[in-house]
């Protein structure tokens, strides 16, 4: 949905993960896929290892931003790899959204956000497809590849670089309720209360977002 500009001097989800388990021989550093329940807490249910241990063993990855086909490492030596998830009770666990006004703070997938003011925006979503991101190709604003995570936004209104939580979206290639996002690219379609957010996945599976109504919440 997005139509980029660039300043001259600017830098150049599988949605059909398979729910049967699949066991491998156990090594180190092994690989789970993650299906649409998975989070720190689960896999820490499951392997019987610390959510501060999976977490470090997977810097790059928020805990908020953890979405199905996401290949997570698994640290150690474990009896089973799961190449998805399984219908046990410690795999089915949703999130969790709970906002405490009077103190500004905003508790998402067990971690608690200070946030400075809410904003009610227009969400759209775009892929990765040439067509929606021209010459510059698949890269936000500085020229970083785009991730889950990345928005576009109109800097007037949120400037770049700020961190986002956002919520009230609904799309099989988001985390459910909830995600967080850092504002790193903008467009000549994103004015005003207006955000563009980036999904992984074919342009075809991106475009059934359309257009929602999301808050945002914006972190200190």
């Amino acid at each position: 949905m997005k139509i980029r500009f660039r300043a001259i001097t600017a830098l150049a989800a599988a949605v059909g993960i398979s729910t049967l388990l699949h066991a491998v021989p156990a090594k180190a550093d092994s690989v789970h896929i993650a299906g649409e329940t998975t989070t720190y807490y689960t896999l820490s249910n499951y392997y019987g290892i610390g959510v501060e241990e999976l977490m470090n063993a997977n810097k790059s990855v928020a805990s908020v931003n953890i979405y199905p086909g996401l290949k997570l490492t698994i640290p150690r030596e474990n009896k089973l790899i799961a190449a998805a998830d399984t219908s046990s009770p410690a795999s089915v666990i949703s999130t969790s959204l709970n906002v405490e006004k009077e103190s500004n703070t905003v508790q998402a997938w067990g971690k608690e956000f200070n946030y400075a003011k809410v904003i009610q925006a227009k969400a759209t979503a775009y892929s990765s497809a040439a067509s929606e991101n021209g010459k510059w190709g698949a890269v936000d604003y500085f020229g970083d590849a785009l991730k889950l995570g990345t928005i576009a936004v109109d800097p007037n209104v949120i400037p770049l670089g700020t961190k986002v939580l956002v919520t009230g979206h609904s799309h099989p290639g988001l985390p459910k309720q909830a995600f967080l996002a850092t504002a790193t690219d903008m467009g000549s379609a994103i004015k005003g209360n207006r955000i563009d957010i980036f999904i992984p996945g074919s342009q075809s599976f991106v475009s059934d977002f359309g257009f929602q109504n999301v808050n945002l919440y914006i972190i200190d």
